[in-house]
């Protein structure tokens, strides 16, 4: 059974930083097939987007965090992180974890804009205050 869990999020002031870990279990990396992303939702928001990476090292982000929000992924420790830097306000939401088992070719920003990743985690909390 695939878990996701993750961890790091938190309270900051604006343009702070904070890294978020993702550790999953059950879960079969491969080369060819493999995408993992960060979503998140604010209050009244639908969950959006903000940054995938493809196994094959292929990263894409949503404009919103491009140049502040780093994403990364440790294969022999089953963990994803993003790390996130100059954080503003509207940062602040729940953060998902994702993973789907797909072609890496199709893991590029299309992907992003969905939410039909196969495996999720519970969430973490960030919160940016001004």
């Amino acid at each position: 059974q695939v878990q996701l869990v993750e961890s790091g999020g938190g309270s900051v002031q604006t343009g702070g930083s904070l890294r978020l870990s993702c550790a999953a279990s059950g879960y079969t990396y491969s080369t060819y097939s493999n995408c993992m992303g960060w979503f998140r939702q604010a209050p009244g928001k639908e969950r959006e987007g903000v940054a995938l990476i493809a196994s094959d090292g292929i990263t894409e982000y949503t404009d919103s965090v491009k140049g502040r929000f780093t994403i990364s992924q440790d294969n022999a420790k089953n963990t994803l992180y993003l790390q996130m830097n100059s954080l503003k306000p509207e940062d602040t939401a729940m953060y998902y974890c994702a993973a789907d088992p797909i072609w890496v070719g199709h893991c590029r920003a299309d992907k992003l804009k969905k939410t039909d990743f196969r495996y999720w985690g519970q969430g973490t909390q960030v919160i940016v205050s001004s």
